[in-house]
């Protein structure tokens, strides 16, 4: 992150839900999603009515590494220099050598898709209507809070999920992680929809990729 101070807030609640079960102010539920964290400057003392731990115990109390004092802005024009690039964070002191023919990670090798999905349906405001099928690639539940407050019911469904269409009235591919190409389980069930031709399908980012992925379009990663 590259504002200058981090964690000025400090954590709200996470046992704060909405009328619809949903966290009031997190974008999913309680876990982080990122592998770690790099900041400028980590604040300890935040400064909020809401705030009921730092970021840095948050942090600790979901096993996510993170590191302050790096010039992240710095960093930042490297990435915008160079395109995405991989990295490690390693600890070392005087005693221990960095190994650097350590090979890096790449996430991308992964269905990072698959990781952050529901494993079961979810239903949301069971009784709205219309009825939006939302398959969860890596969603963020403001996705769901904007669908709802509009009155309609959603039923978030795993990424691999076999689709009933006589059960929605339209459906939503999310956005997510990843590589589209190893989403092969959740392309097949889009490209059976579409052939039908009978509901409506929309989607965002990753879900954009998907459902060009269905229609036979190739997709590439670009320089960020």
């Amino acid at each position: 992150l590259t504002y200058p101070l981090i964690g000025n807030y400090g954590i709200p609640s996470v046992k704060e839900f909405d009328e619809f079960g949903m966290p009031r102010h997190f974008e999913w539920y309680d876990e982080i999603s990122v592998s770690a964290l790099i900041v400028g400057e980590i604040c300890e003392t935040p400064s909020h009515w809401r705030s009921q731990e730092t970021l840095n115990q948050w942090m600790i109390k979901h096993n996510v590494p993170g590191l302050s004092g790096i010039d992240t802005r710095s960093l930042t024009k490297k990435i915008r220099e160079n395109g995405t690039i991989l990295g490690r964070i390693i600890y070392a002191n005087e005693n221990t050598a960095i190994e650097k023919s350590l090979p890096f990670y790449d996430p991308n090798t992964r269905n990072l898709v698959a990781e952050c999905s529901v494993p079961e349906p979810k239903i949301f405001n069971p009784n709205g209507s219309p009825r939006i099928c939302a398959i969860d690639c890596g969603l963020k539940l403001n996705q769901i809070k904007c669908f709802v407050s509009r009155g309609a019911r959603v039923e978030l469904v795993p990424w691999n999920y076999k689709l009933d269409e006589s059960q929605f009235d339209g459906l939503f591919i999310s956005n997510g992680p990843g590589n589209p190409v190893v989403c092969k389980d959740v392309v097949t069930q889009i490209q059976r929809v579409l052939k039908n031709g009978k509901k409506p399908i929309f989607g965002i980012c990753l879900g954009h990729q998907l459902l060009a992925t269905a229609i036979g379009c190739q997709t590439y990663k670009m320089k960020y």
